[in-house]
């Protein structure tokens, strides 16, 4: 995926905008650490990196209020649940072995459906594409996943055009991306979508990562 749409697409909106990434148990935890460091890390002026903060809020939500044990035993602690959470500019989805089970949830797919309707952007990392998948809201749009899942994903999200050997999609206001470490380059993606290349490349800089291209 290249970045020629960014020509149409920059926004350089300076007001914060709020980022929800999913929790759950058995999540992976680069899922949810990597787009997370990324977008806390963005700054608008570089120059200024330790005097000023991020135009991202990012906060973490879970169907319940309680703390979810991530893949390796990390512990984390959701701030909002389905029923508080606030409105959000864009709604990540990560994976996981957690996937699998939560794939049959039908209380946390309706949910993600719901959220996904009234958040600007809504996008998948790794398997989470599946979940997003099993909402219906990948039907008749180009997705990837996981080199692993492929076969996951078919079975969650059968109308899905699946697309191989490609770090992400985008299909208006749903993204999807590949395994693990992906997510991170999304991530960077969106940051560009929501607040110019420059700023893309300069977070992407300053994490020693390389800038999607």
């Amino acid at each position: 995926m290249h970045l020629d749409m960014l020509s149409t697409t920059e926004k350089k909106n300076s007001s914060v905008k709020t980022v929800g990434i999913l929790i759950f148990n058995d999540v992976e935890v680069l899922d949810v650490a990597g787009p997370f460091e990324v977008f806390s890390m963005t700054r608008l002026d570089e120059d200024k990196r330790y005097e000023t903060t991020s135009p991202f809020r990012v906060v973490l939500l879970s169907e319940k209020k309680t703390p979810v044990i991530a893949i390796g035993g990390l512990k984390l602690i959701p701030d909002f649940t389905f029923d508080d959470c606030p409105d959000l500019d864009l709604f990540v989805i990560p994976g996981g072995w957690g996937t699998r089970r939560e794939v049959n949830n039908s209380v946390l797919i309706q949910e993600i459906s719901k959220l996904s309707a009234k958040s600007n952007l809504t996008a998948s990392v790794c398997t989470g594409s599946s979940l997003i998948g099993r909402a219906g809201l990948l039907d008749g749009k180009k997705a990837t996943t996981h080199w692993r899942a492929y076969n996951f994903l078919r079975e969650s999200a059968p109308k899905a055009q699946i697309q191989k050997n490609v770090v992400f999609t985008i299909e208006g206001p749903i993204f999807t991306s590949a395994g693990v470490a992906s997510g991170i380059r999304l991530s960077l993606y969106l940051v560009s979508h929501f607040f110019g290349t420059h700023v893309g490349k300069e977070t992407a800089r300053f994490l020693e990562f390389p800038y999607p291209v």
